[in-house]
């Protein structure tokens, strides 16, 4: 089928001149590939070639997880000296709280893990903790927007963005970026965690749910060969509405769009689909446990997303499970319940498949939480120091790095900023962070932008 228009002389010699100007931008952004997830080579050899990103949204509290602080626990109940204040409101500044659980070395590496993260102590020998992360704000939508995309201003492109537009994917039927929600909802900030900003829309974190469908209305309606017909049509108007509008950036990523979403439907449906994992797979990682299952089915479904060429896969908690304002104690013990267990199984299983030796594992929050209470027993946000790990390709296992104050309060040795956090995942993906740049109208656009980041190499193999 083809559809004719009639142009005078005057639109011919102007659309030619628009196919020329398309065809020298074309070749331009062949080199920058900016509506396309075809697979590119790296700057430099790569020890990653994937990522899951476990995403503790709300902030974890590093002097109850990472960070045993012995004088903190001496002090409990006591006033804190000058400087030691609530950096999101002076007036809530409370007393100094110990953590109440207990920690013990694990390993060969010796790590210091507290008890509620009894999977994890299990491969304390596989992650690299860092105790030393440091962040620019206290408020949760800053942060998270500084985490997840270099800047504490709304609209920049995500991690997973970034990564993609560096990497493209190795499967093409599949989403480049996945981001794995929780049924109950979207974390703080919603679709911004995973957003493309001003990238091409290519790049956007494609969203699916870890039970029920994954995909919504990702199987078609009507007789089978009919959809195939009906595809096919879609396709080649499609490509002739393109003809018609050369270098219309927008356009093409749209049509991509549309064409994924058709090869999705056989592609995205088996890899989805979790009842094909074996009954002692789901054992192990939990999806049928009261608490645990649901984190369980997410990180389950991350490994076989990985396993199928997906670059980069993000998963999300609801809501602020983290933020322990009130009941400290309680809130830790409930979210390390819900998730510690599916964590220490995704490693088992990343291992076991040998897929750690390729794949980067994340685990972080915004930022950390007060060692002083706010209120009777919670804590506050706080930006000064907080603690995450990595795991798997090119990280040095069993390593903690830095180090914070005897509160808990500053980080104090060997200071990881966000912007180094960012040089130093895009380093294990064979990417410089100064040399990965998108035009973003009249600017050339980076990750960590115009702050001075350093690639963190003492957590490197």
């Amino acid at each position: 089928m083809h559809i004719r228009q009639l142009i005078t002389r005057r639109d011919c010699f102007t659309r030619m001149g628009a196919g020329l100007a398309g065809i020298a931008a074309g070749s331009l952004l062949a080199r920058e590939t900016h509506f396309d997830v075809r697979p590119r080579q790296p700057h430099f050899a790569a020890r990653a070639k994937r990522v899951i990103f476990l995403f503790q949204n709300g902030g974890p509290s590093q002097v109850d997880l990472f960070d045993p602080k012995p004088e903190l626990i001496k002090r409990h109940g006591q006033k804190p000296g000058e400087g030691y204040v609530n950096t999101v409101d002076i007036k809530k500044t409370g007393m100094w709280q110990g953590s109440p659980f207990k920690f013990a070395r694990h390993g060969r590496s010796g790590a210091e893990l507290s008890e509620v993260l009894p999977g994890l102590a299990r491969h304390a020998d596989d992650i690299a903790i860092i105790r030393s992360m440091v962040t620019t704000h206290s408020n949760h939508e800053q942060a998270i927007w500084n985490f997840n995309t270099g800047s504490i201003q709304p609209g920049r492109p995500s991690l997973g963005s970034w990564v993609t537009y560096g990497l493209g994917t190795e499967n093409q039927n599949l989403p480049a970026f996945v981001a794995i929600m929780n049924p109950k909802g979207l974390p703080v900030d919603g679709v911004r965690n995973f957003s493309n900003g001003w990238m091409a829309p290519v790049f956007n974190g494609f969203p699916v749910r870890a039970e029920g469908t994954p995909v919504i209305d990702l199987k078609p309606a009507g007789p089978e060969g009919a959809a195939a017909e009906r595809l096919d049509l879609v396709r080649k108007l499609n490509q002739e509405h393109l003809l018609a509008h050369p270098g219309d950036l927008e356009l093409e990523a749209r049509i991509q769009s549309f064409e994924l979403a058709a090869r999705m439907q056989v592609a995205a449906a088996e890899a989805m689909d979790l009842s094909r994992e074996p009954a002692p797979m789901h054992a192990l990682y939990g999806t049928e446990d009261a608490e645990a299952g649901v984190h369980a089915r997410q990180l389950l479904l991350a490994r076989r997303l990985i396993e199928r060429g997906v670059r980069f896969v993000q998963v999300l908690h609801n809501g602020q499970p983290w933020d322990t304002h009130r009941n400290n104690e309680k809130g830790h013990r409930e979210i390390a319940r819900r998730t510690d267990g599916p964590t220490a199984a995704l490693l088992e299983d990343l291992r076991a498949r040998g897929l750690m030796e390729d794949t980067l594992v994340i685990w972080s929050g915004e930022f950390g939480r007060t060692p002083m209470t706010e209120g009777n027993d919670g804590r506050d946000h706080h930006k000064f120091s907080f603690s995450m790990w990595m795991a798997g390709a090119g990280v040095k296992a069993g390593v903690t790095h830095g180090a914070t104050d005897e509160f808990g309060y500053h980080s104090t040795e060997n200071i990881v900023s966000i912007p180094d956090f960012h040089a130093t995942v895009m380093h294990l993906l064979g990417l410089d962070a100064n040399r990965l740049a998108y035009q973003n109208g009249p600017r050339e656009e980076k990750l960590t932008d115009v702050h001075p980041a350093r690639v963190v190499r003492e957590i490197l193999a």
